[in-house]
């Protein structure tokens, strides 16, 4: 069940921008060519309403048109994976949508809840998988987010798929040998983590660095497919500085850096960003430009 779909997250799963005008408010024809840009390049799963994408700081009308017109203009080139979350009722009703739009998966954010129980958790993975039909990923963030309320909620006949974004992998590794199920790892952490992570079982990685250049994602991908850690470590020494700088104030500059990078090459009109995140400072932004530099791109230089 879900084997085509299964297929396609065991490689890059890229975490699209929602690009902004200088007014913050959502501008719709550099969100196509953003998508565009993913599908030009073979991208195969393209998730709108995802942390890149500032799920958080969209409002839920917001995401639920921007689901509609990544899932109307990919036109099944590509599967859509749609962001959901905030409260399960929330959520439920945010991924029945996204199945009424098209789209081909859902993936279930973090919860964001201060207080987080495991029989909590996973009725709240069981009442969204419930809501709706489509394959479901589950957004892990947190290690409150247990091995066994994770086995539980796998149980769940459209749980299909787990981004693990927690960077221990000695917990990650019990986890994909605990859990029963035929579930796809995903390295949730995008390129800097994915050889450790595919070292342990994950079989894709997420990426924001797709929505600047694909040259480097793919490399990893095929050379850890291969099983070929030097090579794979090789375009990991390239894209770490970059990633570093995204990582930089417990990940706050996540967004922030690819914004900023596509704004430098032409591939964003701006590099507005919704609070509570912000713009980067100069010296950063310089940063950015002496990484581009480093990769031989120049302004409109990526296509």
């Amino acid at each position: 069940m879900f084997d085509h779909f299964k297929q396609k997250i065991k490689g890059i799963n890229a975490i699209n921008v929602t690009p902004f005008d200088t007014g913050l408010e959502i501008d719709w024809p550099s969100l196509r060519s953003n998508i565009a840009f993913l599908l030009e390049r073979g991208i195969e799963a393209v998730y709108p309403c995802g942390n890149t994408g500032e799920f958080y700081a969209l409002t839920v009308e917001e995401a639920k048109e921007v689901t509609r017109f990544v899932t109307d203009f990919v036109a099944k080139r590509s599967l859509v994976i749609a962001g959901v979350g905030y409260d399960a009722k929330t959520a439920s009703d945010l991924a029945r949508h996204a199945e009424a739009c098209g789209a081909d998966g859902i993936m279930v954010h973090q919860p964001v809840h201060p207080y987080l129980l495991p029989a909590g958790i996973v009725d709240y993975y069981k009442r969204i998988a419930e809501s709706t039909s489509p394959p479901i990923i589950l957004y892990i963030r947190s290690e409150q987010i247990t091995i066994d309320a994770i086995r539980e909620a796998a149980k769940s006949p459209n749980v299909v798929g787990v981004k693990y974004a927690v960077n221990h992998l000695p917990t990650f590794t019990k986890t994909v040998q605990t859990v029963e199920e035929d579930i796809v790892w995903i390295c949730g952490t995008a390129e800097l983590w994915a050889p450790y992570f595919f070292a342990a079982g994950a079989e894709g990685f997420t990426s924001g660095l797709v929505n600047v250049e694909t040259k480097r994602p793919f490399r990893m991908l095929e050379a850890l497919r291969e099983g070929n850690y030097p090579e794979a470590m090789s375009v990991w020494k390239e894209i770490a500085p970059f990633e570093d700088l995204r990582a930089k104030y417990n990940n706050g500059n996540n967004v922030s850096v690819v914004k900023e990078a596509m704004f430098q090459l032409g591939l964003l009109p701006t590099n507005a960003v919704r609070p509570p995140i912000g713009e980067l400072s100069e010296e950063e932004k310089t940063q950015v430009s002496r990484i581009l530099q480093s990769w031989n791109n120049e302004p409109g230089g990526t296509r």
